[in-house]
């Protein structure tokens, strides 16, 4: 059986490192997805930025469980070769923050175009970036995001299997709802091949992000299942949770099927609340 260790996409709590932290510690959280730090992209850190980001969250006692990085987050028919610049600075941050992990994508497919027309060049582009990292002893997690080669489940099954390993997936659950996907149903099929999930859900209905729980992603039934793999497995919180500074001029006004809150910290807290609830209620072992 698994134990599950929480992580967060903190950014969403505050755009400070400090705030992140306060962030993670409130909620008695041992990790990060580092994206956001201080008003930057973590790939837009320089190596002294990346040192003392390290340093502030070691004395913090938080580890970093991935680079959350934008690799991938381009059109396919965007030029390729200032992005393997993007990724050597990828694999820096993931070095100097000590993690193995780097979240990436399979490209944006142009609006109207079909995605197998890209796919040969889909993997000509991630099998560069993949052997880049292999070089390096860190590892590419593949993100199922919308609107990319890898959206729905046979593509992204089709590059976990084209890489046998090499590459892993990142199972997000509100992701594969936004493409009308059922995320139970192939579930135990994409299994195998995944490095971590994001715990994320949302409505069928209209694509609204939601607490873990209380959408259409079978979040707990897909928990249930990840906790039969082996091994230490991240579940990293990744909020997207309505926030509505405007929440106490509402007048009563009905938010039909919608969550909001009135600060980024208490859409963070709420989010991991949601998923702390599932794990407490199947007894898994967590921290």
């Amino acid at each position: 059986m698994a134990k599950f260790l929480l992580s967060a996409f903190a950014d969403e709590a505050s755009k400070m490192l400090d705030g992140q932290i306060a962030a993670l510690k409130r909620n008695n959280m041992k990790y990060i997805e580092i994206r956001n730090v201080d008003g930057k992209g973590i790939l837009d850190c320089t190596d002294e930025e990346l040192a003392a980001i390290h340093k502030k969250l070691e004395e913090a006692g938080i580890g970093v469980s991935a680079i959350g990085s934008p690799i991938g987050k381009i059109k396919i028919t965007d030029p390729f070769e200032p992005h393997i610049e993007d990724f050597r600075r990828a694999i820096k941050a993931a070095k100097v923050l000590g993690t193995k992990n780097i979240r990436m994508f399979s490209f944006f497919i142009p609006e109207g175009d079909e995605a197998e027309k890209y796919r040969d060049e889909v993997m000509r582009r991630l099998e560069v970036l993949v052997e880049m990292a292999e070089k390096e002893g860190v590892l590419c997690c593949h993100e199922n995001e919308k609107d990319i080669y890898g959206d729905i489940d046979t593509r992204s099954i089709e590059i976990c299997k084209h890489f046998d390993g090499r590459l892993k997936g990142i199972f997000d659950p509100a992701n594969y709802v936004q493409c009308k996907m059922h995320p139970a149903e192939f579930f135990d099929e994409i299994c195998p091949y995944l490095e971590y999930m994001h715990i994320k859900d949302a409505l069928l209905e209209d694509g609204a992000v939601v607490p873990s729980g209380k959408g259409d992603g079978h979040v707990p039934e897909l928990v249930a299942k990840f906790a039969k793999t082996e091994g230490e497995r991240f579940l990293t919180v990744e909020p997207h949770l309505t926030i509505f500074d405007g929440l106490q001029n509402l007048q009563g006004e009905p938010l039909k099927h919608h969550y909001t809150y009135s600060s980024s910290d208490e859409a963070f807290d709420a989010a991991v609340a949601s998923i702390k609830s599932i794990l407490d209620e199947g007894k898994y072992d967590y921290e």
